[in-house]
Parts: structure tokens; sequence; C-alpha cells
């Protein structure tokens, strides 16, 4: 069984469908890449995973069991959803402090993830003079606290200048080089195809594909990726990978 899976996924507001009836499974010890245009459910699935929104069917699940059925949840998926989620009168390590304390891990853990994303020197700064890229960081510190084997990042380049970016890549490969699932959402397919294995594609809540990035390279054979994507999201219903039996 994948770490994560997305059986039947739906989530309404209203009369506003968010997500509608998403399965997929990203693969273990890959990166698998979610990408999907502003407002295409990419946000809405990962807060479902993770217990922030209670879906109206279907299920996502960590190793078989919602989150908050998790007896450890810190230590089996770290996520990232909400850079701004920190108390601005806080110092960065302090704000770490406060999660580590919940999980019961200990201060040193909370000095190496500082390390491993580049804010040592600012740890001691409050979180309300950090800049947008910084509180990045320390939302993927917070995401790391655990070492969990599962990772869950939404959106992470957001406020990251180009070095931030190079940067981000670099971790998210070594992350998976360590055998851990990855999982990583933008709107940014150029950015994705030098980093994920892996990409699922949704638009307006619909799955509309799971293939590797090399199935997705071979498809574009000259053409730009944006141009495949645009071809795969504007194809017929009928046309789109619906089953998981099709997406492998």
């Amino acid at each position: 069984m994948s770490v994560l899976e997305f059986r039947g996924l739906t989530k309404r507001y209203g009369s506003v469908t968010a997500v509608d009836d998403l399965t997929f499974a990203p693969a273990e010890g890959r990166v698998t890449g979610f990408v999907g245009a502003n407002g295409a459910g990419k946000s809405t699935t990962m807060r479902m995973l993770l217990g922030l929104t209670r879906p109206d069917a279907g299920s996502a699940t960590i190793s078989g069991q919602r989150y908050v059925e998790l007896r450890d949840p810190l230590r089996q998926v770290g996520a990232m959803v909400d850079p701004n989620v920190f108390h601005p009168n806080r110092s960065g390590r302090n704000a770490l402090r406060v999660i580590a304390r919940v999980a019961a891990i200990g201060d040193s853990r909370v000095d190496e993830v500082l390390d491993q994303v580049g804010l040592t020197a600012a740890a001691g700064r409050r979180v309300g003079g950090y800049s947008m890229g910084m509180r990045q960081r320390l939302g993927l510190a917070a995401a790391l606290l655990g070492d969990p084997a599962t990772v869950v990042l939404d959106e992470p380049a957001n406020g990251l200048d180009p070095q931030g970016v190079h940067w981000l890549r670099g971790l998210i490969r070594g992350l998976a080089a360590e055998g851990r699932t990855v999982f990583v959402s933008s709107h940014l397919l150029a950015e994705l195809a030098q980093t994920v294995d892996d990409v699922v594609i949704i638009d307006n809540g619909h799955l509309v594909t799971q293939r590797s990035m090399r199935e997705l390279l071979d498809r574009a054979d000259g053409a730009s990726l944006e141009d495949v994507y645009l071809e795969l999201i504007t194809a017929a219903p009928s046309a789109r990978t619906t089953s998981m039996e099709e997406m492998r």
C-alpha cells in the first residue's frame, strides 16, 4: 500500500465542488508534484489529507489511516501548508520549540532543522520580522521536526528568490534520496520538471492524469511542458485518467 492514498475524495462548498471524486496514490520514496491552476483544488486536497478540512465523500489516508487516527503524526508525516501560522512575537527557535514539545521532540532537533533550512543565524529573531522566504524556510523546518517518512508541502517555493528555489530543489531531492515520500504542490510545471519524479495534474477538482515526469517530457517532444499541460487539461473528460489501474 502507498503511504499516501486518495480515494474518491470529494469536497463541496455550497454549489461549488472544489474536489470531485479524486483518486490517486503518490509512490513511496519518490517526489510527486501536484499540479494545477490556482483554484484547481490542490490546497483543499492537502487540507483534507491533514485533517484540516473534512471531506464530503471518499478518503485521504496515510498508511491506511486518517491523519486524526495517527498515534504520532509529526513523526509520520511532516507538512507545510501555511507559512504564516507562527506567532509574530516569538523567535523562530521558540516557535519550533512550541511544536516540538507537543511531540516530545528535544531542543537539539530544533537546532538541527534550523540549520538544515539555513535559519540558524536568524533563529533568535522574531518571526514578525522574517521575510516571506524566511517564513517559508521556518515552515519547512517545522515539517521536518519529527524526521517523518512522508513530507507534504503546499507551494513551498512561494516567496523564495532564485537562490532559495535552487536550495529548495536540492532539499526536496535529498529527502527523496533518503527514501522519504515527498508530495509537493505547485502551479509551476517548468520548475517542478527539475525536481519531481512523478506528476499528478488536476483541473477543477478532477484528476487529469498521473504520470512520471519522463513520460511528460517524452510527450512534449520539443514542445514546452506548459503546452503539454494545456493539452491535457483541455482534453475531453472521457480522455482523462480516472482509475488507479489506468494511472499505473
